[in-house]
């Protein structure tokens, strides 16, 4: 592997980097999102049960006390449960913007990784076919061994870059799947939440 690495010519080095770059990225992402899942049904029980047992101060106090997206949302509803159900609903609505964003932040990055990986490798075969063309010219002959070498960076340039692209494409597609459940998931707890406040407001 590290022969190939060395054979491949000057581009393997900033695809190289492209790979470090995207894995951080990766492992940042994975860390985060990671974080941000939660049992949604049981954290919803425990709110519905809070708000009928303590009222909005025992929810803000589990929200407080919960990672991830819901309960961050779901805080910024109950900050505002005094004003009303639209105040909640807008509230809700400018949380979970906020929370989207952050959910999808560097995720550029790795689609930028995803297109210009395979980009400096198709820049490298053809920095290698130059190569071989101009050892075609210097020795007036076209014998395989002259043009083997700039071949054979042409190649490896090629399928490092595709290697480095295929990796960093599978995590951001993990990635973006995992976003969308999350946004699924926030979308219902929103409404969830909405009701059981409607239905406390009705009842009192």
């Amino acid at each position: 592997m590290v022969e190939h690495f060395q054979n491949g010519g000057p581009f393997m080095w900033p695809i190289l980097g492209l790979l470090i770059v995207g894995l951080m990225f990766v492992l940042e992402r994975l860390w985060t999102l990671s974080r941000a899942s939660v049992n949604t049904r049981k954290f919803l029980g425990k709110i519905n049960k809070a708000l009928t047992e303590g009222g909005s101060d025992a929810a803000m106090e589990i929200c407080s006390k919960t990672r991830g997206p819901i309960a961050s949302i779901l805080y910024a509803g109950l900050m505002r449960a005094e004003r009303g159900i639209e105040a909640v609903e807008k509230s809700v609505m400018s949380a979970g913007t906020i929370e989207m964003a952050f959910l999808e932040k560097n995720l550029v990055w790795l689609a930028t990784v995803i297109a210009v990986a395979p980009m400096l490798g198709f820049t490298g075969t053809v920095a290698g076919m130059v190569k071989a063309f101009d050892n075609i010219a210097a020795a007036n002959d076209i014998s395989p061994s002259i043009v083997a070498g700039g071949i054979s960076e042409a190649l490896l340039t090629t399928l490092f870059g595709l290697i480095v692209a295929i990796i960093i494409q599978v995590f951001h597609n993990y990635f973006v799947s995992r976003v969308d459940k999350l946004v699924v998931d926030m979308e219902e707890s929103s409404v969830s939440f909405i009701d059981s406040l409607t239905e406390l407001e009705s009842k009192e």
